[in-house]
């Protein structure tokens, strides 16, 4: 059983809380000859393909590694340039190595805004008036599930797909919540959560949903 994280958005649509869990790490690894058939972003900050596919390699898969050597930002470890390495012919063949790039928390608040208002759609759109909205959104590769308290706020748990009885633990993170984050008197509400007693048991509790299962929660 694989949960992959938990966010937290406010009644207003913002995201307060984010936590990744358990998100796989997908690399790609491969030989190329010269000249190379990927178009690359050289950004100062990392290299990212830019243009083309190739073999699982994306276009904003990010290069993490030349000849088994890490890339840091532009450079590799022993200060070498990368770009300077891959225009030039006498380095070829080479082995790169890409990777799909984490989300930075920007990316991750403009993504819980983005469902604030699907979710209201969905409520709209249901022939039965006062539809919960979203529950369950499903995909090839995950599932979201979705639980909002009656004062607007939701909790989102993305998880692999063909679990049972997510409902349960959505509550159990709900109880956390409270318990933990609303009883804290330095917490006013709507601001991002900052709370570390929250964030330990909310690790405890996905340690052991993933190891003993959902209906093992500890009532």
């Amino acid at each position: 059983m694989i949960i992959y994280g938990v966010y937290i958005v406010s009644k207003s649509g913002g995201l307060i809380f984010n936590l990744d869990n358990n998100v796989p790490r997908i690399e790609h690894e491969k030989t190329f000859t010269y000249p190379l058939d990927l178009v690359l972003d050289y950004d100062p900050k990392k290299i990212s393909v830019a243009f083309n596919r190739k073999d699982g390699i994306n276009v904003g898969h990010v290069l993490v590694a030349v000849n088994g050597m890490t890339v840091n930002g532009a450079t590799l470890e022993d200060g070498r340039d990368v770009k300077t390495m891959l225009e030039s012919a006498d380095n070829f063949p080479i082995n790169l190595k890409f990777s799909r790039p984490k989300m930075t928390t920007n990316e991750k608040i403009f993504l819980a805004s983005m469902f604030y208002p699907l979710f209201a759609i969905a409520s709209q759109l249901s022939p039965e008036p006062k539809s919960s909205g979203i529950e369950l959104l499903e995909a090839d590769t995950f599932t979201l599930h979705c639980f909002q308290t009656l004062t607007g706020v939701k909790f989102i748990v993305i998880s692999e797909t063909g679990l049972n009885g997510m409902d349960l633990l959505l509550r159990k993170v709900y109880e956390l919540y409270s318990d933990y984050v609303l009883k804290n008197p330095f917490y006013s509400l709507e601001m991002p959560i900052r709370c570390e007693l929250f964030d330990n048991k909310l690790q405890e509790l996905l340690l052991q949903v993933e190891k003993t299962g959902i209906n093992n929660i500890d009532k």
